[in-house]
């Protein structure tokens, strides 16, 4: 369940474009943050994604990622020549296709990234992959879920919303901002339509004679569109959109992806996955809609900044900026996977976030201001720094988030406090931490 949103201008303070998300999915399912070169191949070769190989293209463009760690597809990501793009999980009354023979949405965003040099060239990767392999199979580690996606694709001049139901979908140009969460949002306007999306409809008897096409409501399935709480988070980060139009940075995009709608916030007192910076909890109702990976891009004309967590809960972690200059990201330890690892990066910090959960928002405030500042001082020098620095302003970021971690981590520990979670809750992440071997 995650939310991404873009903002252009005159939306933004600088007239650049930005791109956030978060991506929400089960607790231990630990994300990969990681750098892809371009590369070149011959014109026989293949690329074989989560569970199908399909031809290779002659070029790929370089590509930072954050993607699940057992799936070749990306959550998120950013290329070398300034696109960004986020999906989501969106729930259709298409039917699905459940065995895995076909393309997920992750894989559809990771092949655009490498394939095309503008939101648009992204847009029509997308739809071409959709027409010659579908969507569908397993996008879940463990729970056994399948959906179609949806996906807001940018680049420094514009951006656009591409969303799908089965192979079928309609796209839309955004004016100046946008977010999609984990429903249809495209209604009577549109700027292209795959040519069977209305008859479709017509067929299904969706859509009734002398009624007005409606993507959003023709092909949304009511069910889990409206349990999902997608509206709710999507109309959260509008809020936060509309309320800063003109003066949109990138201190406002991290803001939003940290936002849980609430000054006095703790995770164990909602039932349902209704904020922007999400955490686990009850199996049956919150269990994969945790913030476990976030992203935001900030586009400009050349070279994009990509502030990346590499972690879970925005909210306790550190974004740190990131470009396709020297080395793009320092060693980040052993790929995670679902089972904790200390030299992991994104297990690092998971030992800081599940430390936090035992008294939120007192825990949180033991070193929030401290990472406040130490964000800003990566701004500050990412701003000023030359092209030829930029590669030791990201090193040396990634250095002091982790000592940052590890410092923040012992004093969360050492604090006598109780702990604050229901019986519920607490068991429910005392289950979690068992499975994935964490020593809490």
């Amino acid at each position: 369940m995650c939310d991404t949103f873009a903002a252009l201008p005159p939306a933004t303070d600088d007239g650049s474009v930005i791109l956030g998300k978060n991506s929400n999915r089960e607790p231990n399912e630990a994300q990969v943050l990681e750098y892809h070169p371009a590369a070149s191949y011959p014109e026989s070769a293949q690329v074989q994604c989560t569970y199908i190989t399909i031809p290779q293209v002659r070029e790929t463009h370089a590509t930072i990622l954050s993607r699940p760690f057992w799936m070749w597809g990306a959550e998120m990501g950013v290329n070398a020549k300034g696109v960004a793009i986020g999906n989501e999980a969106v729930f259709t009354r298409m039917p699905l296709r459940k065995t895995n023979d076909s393309l997920l949405g992750m894989d559809l965003l990771r092949l655009a990234l490498e394939r095309a040099a503008s939101a648009q060239q992204a847009m029509a990767v997308i739809i071409q992959l959709l027409a010659d392999h579908d969507q569908g199979g397993r996008c879940a580690y463990w729970a056994n879920r399948t959906y179609h996606n949806s996906f807001l694709i940018a680049d420094p001049a514009e951006a656009w919303v591409l969303e799908t139901a089965g192979p079928l979908w309609a796209a839309l140009k955004v004016k100046d901002t946008y977010s999609i969460s984990n429903g249809l949002t495209i209604g009577e306007e549109m700027d292209d339509q795959h040519p069977d999306l209305i008859s479709t409809a017509q067929r299904k008897g969706w859509l009734k004679r002398g009624q007005t096409f409606h993507f959003a409501q023709c092909y949304s399935d009511w069910f889990y569109t409206t349990f999902s709480r997608s509206r709710q988070r999507r109309a959260c980060s509008r809020e936060h959109l509309d309320r800063h139009r003109g003066n949109l940075d990138v201190t406002t995009a991290l803001n939003i992806l940290r936002d849980h709608n609430s000054d006095d916030y703790y995770p164990h007192r909602h039932l349902f996955c209704d904020r922007l910076c999400a955490h686990a909890a009850y199996p049956l109702i919150r269990h994969d809609v945790q913030s476990v990976g976030s992203l935001a891009a900030h586009l400009k004309s050349v070279n994009p900044t990509v502030w990346v967590t590499g972690t879970s809960a925005p909210c306790t972690g550190i974004f740190k900026p990131v470009w396709f200059e020297g080395e793009v990201l320092p060693e980040p330890g052993p790929a995670p996977t679902g089972t904790y690892d200390p030299d992991s990066l994104w297990w690092r910090h998971e030992r800081l976030h599940r430390s936090v959960l035992r008294n939120f928002q007192p825990l949180l405030d033991t070193y929030r201001h401290e990472r406040d500042e130490l964000e800003r001082s990566f701004r500050d020098r990412a701003e000023s720094a030359s092209s030829a620095a930029r590669w030791d302003v990201t090193r040396q970021a990634f250095a002091q988030a982790r000592e940052a971690t590890d410092s923040w981590l012992e004093r969360v520990r050492e604090q006598a406090t109780r702990d604050r979670r229901g019986r519920i809750y607490r068991l429910y992440w005392n289950k979690q931490n068992r499975a994935a071997g964490m020593p809490l």
